[in-house]
């Protein structure tokens, strides 16, 4: 696999609550120089990276990290990132409901926030780490059932990253026009392949550069 193939997986992403302009430049310049799949960046950065990059598919998260803001809070942030010039919207799940079986709820939230979207690219964060093998497997449902584009593993900011074991676990059970985003803890060449190879179409990463640099 080529270095521009695993490039064009990857959502180039910072997210750090201390990220400045500078840095958010910095990862747009090198988003669209290697031409990766999007930037992922915070909702505050999205609009002025918009105006200095149109050229660059803009992902910004919803909710972020943890899932339990209203589901009108969030169709208000979808709104504004939409307005702002964001083209994918990467959305966390309310791990909550989850652990009260409440998939039901669930899928009525996602489906009504997959409605604001509308074309553009809805991507579910069901943050793994926290969730047993049937939360996983009811997610699964209920993203297929919302018409989200995407399921995916997690934020980067809870107690664990992406696993292989739940990109396989998530194939089984995701409807066939949902793909697969895995995040966190991806750093080397070498795990990025590993998770393409297994079937995710992306990968959220802020180490994708440095690692085809090196």
């Amino acid at each position: 696999m080529t270095n521009q193939e695993i490039l064009s997986h990857v959502d180039h992403t910072l997210l750090a609550p201390t990220a400045t302009w500078e840095e958010i430049t910095k990862i747009c310049g090198e988003g669209a120089n290697y031409q990766t799949a999007s930037v992922c960046i915070p909702p505050s950065f999205v609009k002025r990276a918009h105006e200095v990059f149109p050229m660059l598919s803009i992902c910004t998260v919803i909710g972020f990290p943890l899932g339990y803001s209203t589901t009108e809070t969030k169709k208000a942030e979808i709104t504004q990132a939409i307005t702002d010039g964001a083209s994918e919207l990467d959305v966390v799940v309310n791990l909550g409901d989850v652990k009260d079986g409440a998939f039901d709820k669930i899928t009525r939230e996602l489906r009504e926030l997959k409605e604001i979207c509308g074309k553009r690219i809805m991507k579910v964060i069901v943050e793994t780490c926290y969730l047993t093998e049937e939360e996983k497997i009811a997610l699964c449902k209920a993203v297929t059932d919302s018409g989200a584009d995407f399921i995916k593993t997690s934020t980067g900011f809870g107690s664990g990253g992406a696993e292989l074991a739940d990109i396989e676990l998530f194939k089984q059970h995701i409807g066939a026009n949902v793909r697969i985003k895995a995040s966190g803890g991806i750093r080397t060449k070498e795990a990025m392949i590993a998770f393409i190879e297994a079937g995710c179409d992306r990968i959220g990463t802020s180490g994708a550069v440095r690692a085809m640099d090196s």
